[in-house]
């Protein structure tokens, strides 16, 4: 049972190796040249991390990778680039959002303007302008509401056709709420003129 084989088995096994095609060896295997030392390959690794000696270093590498990622994200919110967007503003969902807000006129946007000259008009001590101004708190109010309605069936329809594989939870706040800026400050840029069909 446990006895060595004998030299007419062992000459057996080895012609039949033999007669076996030889598979290509794979490409990706690191063998072909010999295995080299654990000291040597520990010291690469350690070289290759290069993890700052002290606190005060590392924090400050911290500080220029967190400064890098932001200036790419500021590049992207002017750009549009899809890649180095924050999580909140990416994917195909959220850019078509954008995209139909940045497409039209909305009420909300000029909402800023209006409160600072209504502002104004409130501090005129003069009865008639002040009553003017407290109207025209409530038409813009009024407009804003409807025009943030038609936006939010108009657009949910448009995403289910659309998109109806894809989470659309939070979407259509997400524009509504970018309606509220006024268009020059929005982020990320617009990418479609006026009157352009997203």
């Amino acid at each position: 049972m446990f006895r060595s084989r004998s030299k007419d088995q062992q000459a057996a096994t080895a012609k039949a190796t033999a007669d076996q095609p030889q598979q290509p060896r794979d490409p990706q295997a690191p063998k072909g040249r010999p295995t080299p030392k654990r000291s040597d390959s520990q010291t690469q690794r350690r070289s290759r991390a290069q993890t700052p000696a002290n606190r005060k270093d590392a924090v400050r590498a911290q500080r220029e990778a967190r400064r890098a990622d932001l200036a790419r994200q500021r590049e992207a919110m002017a750009s549009g680039d899809e890649r180095y967007l924050p999580v909140r503003d990416k994917g195909p969902v959220r850019r078509f959002a954008r995209d139909y807000i940045d497409s039209r006129w909305c009420i909300a946007e000029f909402f800023l303007p209006m409160a600072v000259i209504i502002l104004v008009l409130t501090m005129i001590r003069v009865r008639g302008v002040q009553d003017i101004a407290l109207l025209l708190w409530f038409v813009i109010i009024v407009l804003m509401v409807l025009d943030s309605a038609v936006i939010w069936f108009r657009l949910g329809k448009l995403l289910s056709e659309r998109f109806p594989k894809e989470n659309l939870k939070g979407v259509k706040a997400y524009a509504i709420m970018r309606t509220l800026q006024v268009r020059r400050l929005r982020l990320p840029k617009p990418q479609v003129k006026r009157g352009e069909r997203p």
